[in-house]
C-alpha cells in the first residue's frame, strides 16, 4: 500500500519541486526588474526637483520696509489777502504778520511683499493747513486735526497690488495713487525683484520739490489719491514706455455712503500714457479723466467734469525743467444770475518750473510760476452762481503763483530750504460790477525742512 501511495504521490512532488525551482529565479527577475524602473523614476524625480533649485530665481528679495517722510516750516505771513480767498491753499485764512512753526505733511508707511506676485501697502498721513480758525461753534482746526487741535493721521493708501497680471501690467486694488501726477513707488535699492510697473515719471516727481508746493493741478484739487481699481502697465521691457487705467469713486479717503452723487451712481475713469526718452532725460506724460457728478433737476441740466493735461519736463543731474498744462470743462458748472443761463465754465492752467545744481549734492536752487483761469468764458459784467461740487471752485478770480528758494543737503535724506511763496488773486469783474472785491495776494517767507527715513 505505501509503495503503491508513494508510487503515485512521487511524480506530483517531483512536478512541484521542479515549478518551484523555476518560479524562484523568474521573481527574483521581476522584482529585479521593477526595483530598477523604481530607482530611474525616483531619479528622474530628484533631477527634476534639482533642476527646479537650479532654475530658482535668486534675485528676488521680500521687501519689508517702514518708511517715512515729513516737511514743515517756520513761517512769516508778511502780507495776508483781506478777503481770504483760495481756500485750496494752506495760508487762507491766517492773518497777516502771523509767524509760525507748522508741520505741512507727515507720512508714515509700510509696504510688504507677501510674495514675488503680491505687495500690500499701507500708508497713514496727516497734513495740516496753517489756518487754526473756529469752524462754526466748534474748535475744529481746519485740516487734518482733531477736535482737540491735535494732528490726525488718516488712511491715505490701504491697497494690494498683483505684478504681472499678464507680461508687463500690475493690477492694484484698493485705495492708492492717481495717475493725475502723484509719484508711484519705484525699485528699491539692493532689491532689484521690487521693480513694479508704475510710473516714475509723473509731474510730481520731476518737479521734486512736493515740500515747497503742490504740482498745479493737485494744487486745485484734482485727486491725488482715491479708491477702486488700476491697471499700471509697461510697453517694452526697459519700462520707459507705459501706461494706467483706473476706475474710483472720486472719494479720496472720505467715508462717502452709496446713495452719494459722486459714489454711488457715477465713477470717474483716468487715464495715462507716459514715456522716457533721450537716456531717460525727456518726459513726456499725456493725462485724461472723467466723472460725471449729477443727474439732471429742474433748475440745472445734468453735470460733468473732464481734464486734459499734457505735462513735459527735461531731467538731468545738472539742470531740469518742465512745464505742465492743462484743460478743465466743468458741464453745466455755473449759472450766469444775469442772463440766468446754466453755461460751462472752461479752467486752464499752466506751470513752468526749473530747479538745479550750484554744489553737487550740496546747494541747489529752484523756482516755479503758475498761471490759472477759473473760466475762460467769464463774462466781467455778470454774476454767477456754482453748481459744481468740483474741489473749492471759484470762477470769479484768476491766480499767479510764484515760489523760489535754496536747498542745502547736508546728507541726501535732510534738505533745509529757504523760499518765498506768493499767491496773487486777480478779480474778472468790472469794478462796477456787483460783488467786486479786488486784486490782493498772499506773501509768506518760509525756512523748510525737509526729511525721510526708511527709503
Amino acid at each position: 500500500m505505501f509503495t503503491k501511495l508513494f508510487s503515485a504521490f512521487a511524480p506530483v512532488c517531483l512536478m512541484i519541486a521542479a515549478a518551484s525551482a523555476q518560479t524562484v529565479p523568474a521573481s527574483a527577475t521581476l522584482l529585479k526588474s521593477i526595483s530598477k524602473k523604481d530607482s530611474i523614476i525616483i531619479g528622474a524625480a530628484e533631477t527634476k526637483k534639482s533642476e527646479s533649485k537650479t532654475n530658482a530665481d535668486t534675485t528676488w528679495k521680500p521687501l519689508r520696509r517702514l518708511w517715512g517722510y515729513g516737511f514743515g516750516d517756520l513761517y512769516y505771513d508778511a502780507h495776508a489777502d483781506k478777503a481770504n480767498r483760495g481756500t485750496e491753499n494752506n495760508y487762507n485764512g491766517v492773518p497777516a504778520y502771523r509767524n509760525a512753526f507748522q508741520f505741512r505733511r507727515l507720512y508714515l508707511g509700510y509696504d510688504y511683499d507677501i510674495t514675488s506676485k503680491y505687495r500690500a501697502e499701507v500708508l497713514l498721513a496727516s497734513e495740516p493747513t496753517a489756518n487754526t480758525g473756529v469752524n462754526g461753534t466748534t474748535s475744529i482746526q481746519n485740516g487734518d486735526n482733531l477736535v482737540n487741535n491735535k494732528m490726525a493721521f488718516w488712511i491715505k493708501n490701504f491697497n494690494l497690488r498683483v505684478r504681472d497680471l499678464w507680461p508687463g501690467t500690475d493690477l492694484v486694488i484698493g485705495e492708492m495713487g492717481t495717475p493725475s501726477f502723484a509719484l508711484n513707488e519705484p525699485a528699491v535699492k539692493d532689491l532689484p525683484g521690487s521693480a513694479t510697473n508704475a510710473p516714475t515719471s509723473l509731474s510730481e516727481t520731476a518737479w521734486g520739490y512736493r515740500s515747497i508746493e503742490r504740482t498745479i493741478t493737485d494744487f486745485h484739487r484734482n485727486n491725488s489719491f482715491d479708491l477702486g481699481l488700476a491697471l499700471q502697465g509697461t510697453f517694452n521691457p526697459a519700462k520707459t514706455f507705459g501706461y494706467v487705467f483706473m476706475v474710483g469713486n472720486s472719494s479720496q479717503a472720505n467715508l462717502l455712503s452709496a446713495a452719494n452723487d459722486n459714489t454711488g451712481f457715477y465713477k470717474i475713469v483716468y487715464g495715462d500714457i507716459w514715456g522716457k526718452f533721450f537716456n531717460k532725460h525727456l518726459y513726456i506724460d499725456f493725462y485724461a479723466d472723467y466723472l460725471k457728478t449729477a443727474a439732471e433737476t429742474n433748475t440745472v441740466p445734468g453735470q460733468s467734469h473732464n481734464m486734459f493735461k499734457l505735462f513735459v519736463a527735461y531731467v538731468s543731474p545738472v539742470f531740469s525743467g518742465g512745464v505742465e498744462a492743462y484743460t478743465q470743462k466743468l458741464t453745466n458748472g455755473v449759472t450766469d444770475t444775469t442772463t440766468k443761463t446754466v453755461t460751462n465754465a472752461i479752467v486752464n492752467g499752466i506751470s513752468l518750473w526749473v530747479r538745479g545744481s550750484i554744489i553737487k549734492g550740496k546747494l541747489g536752487y529752484f523756482a516755479r510760476w503758475d498761471d490759472y483761469n477759473p473760466s475762460t468764458n467769464y463774462i466781467r459784467t455778470d454774476t454767477y452762481t456754482i453748481n459744481t461740487n468740483y474741489g473749492s471752485y471759484n470762477p470769479s478770480f484768476k491766480e499767479k503763483f510764484i515760489t523760489a528758494g535754496l536747498d542745502f543737503t547736508t546728507i541726501p535724506n535732510i534738505h533745509f530750504m529757504p523760499n518765498i511763496w506768493y499767491l496773487g488773486f486777480k478779480d474778472q469783474k468790472y469794478p462796477s460790477t456787483a460783488g467786486y472785491v479786488g486784486n490782493d495776494h498772499i506773501l509768506v517767507f518760509r525756512a523748510t525742512v525737509y526729511f525721510t527715513f526708511g527709503k
